[in-house]
């Protein structure tokens, strides 16, 4: 299987060269001792634009090539290595659509970095809200009907921004959308970082690639064998500028682009390929599901799914609940102290990516260890959670960004800043979806959510928290 970059750094390697180049390890000739076992291979491919090894801002040789057959295995027009993660390419993507003023629909649960290049752009944003399972009370995807509402409100809109699949792995089939909008000439970029498997075919979700969406970002890092802030950005036709996307992707990465994650990307793209040639995807598909059986012989988790027929969950995510009254975070305790370390938690569930292959034998001991412990912590048993749907689907900021620029700020304790519009983003991370960001309009069922969250001990980033229960919210200039 090729790998043009990643051999033409091994074939540099094996020519045993002199390093009076960056970087200042010198292929780990200078090295801090007691970390040189641990780094010393990767060093030795830690190398910079000489002769021979390509650029990944104006490629032309090796990171081309590999470029061009991820390409190929994807079926883009073209794709783009990208070494600042799946973020950057949701920057370049928003920022080549849109520019000040712009009307944009955004999907609500987006990642933060989906938001913070609207606000980049100077776009004006229209938030579509997702639809919420019944079960498991969490949105999923954003309704036929509402797209096509809000493409007929906002005709002027340059681009939709949709998540697909979620962070819990909950995919829609978003043909029919993207194909009203293409009829109204509006590009749909999509954020499938979580989705770079998909291209295997059955038992995985059909890739918005597939689907028709212009514009899919996707984390290698996520689900393939690829190095933390490893992603492809591909561009899937000619509605969104080219030279643009080429253009923010040259200013927004760093200009000293890592090779090591660089030929993780071409390596990832051959493993994929690899398994389509060699027929090894029932081999892949039989681990996973072998994954599958020690959570669902464990007595007191389960494994929840979404009651919506038309969302497919893909086997790589599994959420799991406890039948013991444990929120999230507490379950998620449990597992770590069996070392068993999963993706993230939330006040219901434990999430958890699954390997593409069992290289690792983990006993089903383990497991009944944890299931004992899970019983025997008890808890009195959970609130249940409301699972209404949003009143409003589409909404707008409450003010214009201009206007909140006028506006001064001050910290309120929670149950004051009902009815107040936000400061600053509140973001529970993971997943990185907002919570609340600086111009809406805050509703007692969110101040609710985030007590909750404060009280459970769950991770927030953003300045939108002042301290212990306050948030900041925005003085409104009284008007005539």
């Amino acid at each position: 299987m090729k790998t043009p970059l990643f051999h033409a750094l091994l074939r540099h390697v094996q020519s045993n060269p002199y390093s009076f180049h960056v970087p200042g390890h010198h292929n780990g000739d200078v090295f801090f001792d007691k970390a040189r076992p641990f780094y010393d291979s990767l060093l030795a491919l830690d190398l910079t634009e000489i002769e021979g090894l390509d650029d990944l801002h104006h490629p032309e040789g090796v990171i081309k090539e590999a470029q061009e057959l991820a390409a190929k295995l994807y079926g883009a027009c073209e794709t783009f290595f990208l070494v600042n993660g799946s973020t950057v390419g949701n920057l370049a993507m928003i920022l080549a659509s849109c520019q000040q003023g712009d009307t944009i629909l955004v999907q609500r649960n987006c990642h933060k970095s989906v938001f913070h290049a609207v606000e980049m752009a100077g776009a004006y944003p229209v938030y579509l809200s997702p639809e919420i399972d019944l079960d498991m009370k969490l949105p999923t995807h954003v309704s036929e009907e509402t797209l096509n509402r809000a493409m007929s409100l906002y005709p002027e809109a340059k681009a939709i921004v949709l998540t697909n699949p979620t962070y819990y792995g909950h995919v829609t089939d978003l043909a029919p959308s993207i194909k009203e909008a293409h009829r109204r000439g509006i590009p749909v970029l999509v954020d499938e970082a979580h989705g770079a498997h998909f291209v295997l075919g059955k038992p995985f979700p059909l890739s918005s690639l597939q689907m028709g969406a212009d514009v899919v970002v996707h984390s290698a890092h996520k689900t393939l064998p690829a190095m933390t802030m490893g992603s492809y950005l591909h561009l899937n036709s000619d509605r969104i500028n080219r030279e643009r996307i080429a253009y923010y992707l040259s200013i927004l990465q760093s200009s000293s682009p890592s090779y090591p994650i660089m030929a993780s990307l071409d390596l990832a793209r051959a493993y994929l390929d690899e398994i389509i040639y060699s027929n090894q995807l029932e081999a892949i598909v039989k681990d996973i599901a072998s994954f599958h059986g020690l959570f669902a012989e464990m007595q007191h988790v389960e494994i929840k799914k979404p009651t919506d027929p038309s969302i497919q969950t893909d086997p790589l995510k599994l959420a799991v609940q406890s039948k013991c009254g444990h929120t999230g975070y507490e379950l998620k305790e449990l597992f770590e102290a069996a070392d068993v370390h999963p993706e993230m938690a939330d006040e219901q569930f434990v999430l958890f990516v699954l390997p593409m292959e069992k290289n690792r034998s983990i006993s089903k001991v383990r497991f009944q260890a944890i299931d004992k412990e899970v019983e025997r912590t008890r808890r009195q048993g959970r609130k249940a959670l409301t699972s209404d749907q949003p009143s409003e689907k589409i909404t707008e900021l409450a003010y214009d960004k201009e206007i909140l620029a006028s506006f001064k700020k001050e910290p309120l304790s929670l149950e004051k800043t009902i009815g107040r519009v936000c400061a600053g983003p509140i973001i529970p991370y993971p997943p990185g979806v907002p919570l609340l960001l600086p111009g809406e309009r805050i509703i007692e069922e969110k101040a609710e959510i985030l007590k909750r969250l404060i009280d459970q001990k769950a991770r927030i980033q953003g300045n939108g928290i002042n301290h212990n229960y306050q948030l900041l919210v925005y003085i409104e200039e009284e008007t005539p």
